[in-house]
C-alpha cells in the first residue's frame, strides 16, 4: 500500500514511510567521497566509492536536509524538483535529515515545479530535539 503524499512541515524525528510528491533542491554540498575499508568479497582497486551530498531541499511548507548518497549525488542538483517514495527522518546530532535508502526511490520530477515557492524560512533541520528515555 502506498502512503499519502506528505508535506516538509509533516515530518517527525525517527519516522520512516513518507511519499514527498515534490520537492526542489536548494542546495547541494558534497560532503564525502570514500571507498569503505577491506570488506569480505573486495580486491584491491574494486572497492566502490561511496558519495555522500548534504542537500537543502523544500516545499510550500518549508525545508529539511536531505543526505543524498552515491547515484541519488547525480540527481540532487540545486534548481532541480525531485520525487522521493518511501522517504525516512534520520537523526544527526540532534537535528533531522531525510533520507531514502534501498527500500525507496529518489527520482526527477515528472512535471517541474518552476512555480513551485519554497517556505526557506522554515527550516526544520535548524529544530534541536534531544532524546528523553522514560523509565516505567
Amino acid at each position: 500500500m502506498e502512503s499519502p503524499l506528505s508535506k516538509v512541515v509533516e515530518l517527525r524525528p525517527c519516522t520512516q514511510g513518507y511519499s514527498l510528491l515534490i520537492l526542489k533542491v536548494l542546495s547541494a554540498k558534497p560532503v564525502a567521497v570514500h571507498r569503505p575499508g577491506g570488506g569480505a568479497g573486495f580486491r584491491q582497486g574494486q572497492q566502490p566509492q561511496m558519495r555522500i551530498s548534504e542537500c537543502i531541499v523544500g516545499d510550500d511548507t518549508g525545508v529539511v536536509v536531505f543526505t543524498a548518497r552515491n547515484e541519488q549525488v547525480d540527481i540532487m542538483k540545486v534548481g532541480a524538483t525531485v520525487e522521493l517514495k518511501n522517504a525516512k527522518v534520520d537523526m544527526y546530532k540532534g537535528s533531522m535529515r531525510l533520507a531514502v535508502d534501498k527500500r525507496g526511490t529518489v527520482k526527477a520530477a515528472e512535471s517541474p515545479a518552476s512555480e513551485l515557492k519554497v517556505k526557506e524560512d522554515n527550516n526544520l533541520s535548524l529544530i534541536e530535539f534531544e532524546q528523553v528515555t522514560m523509565v516505567m
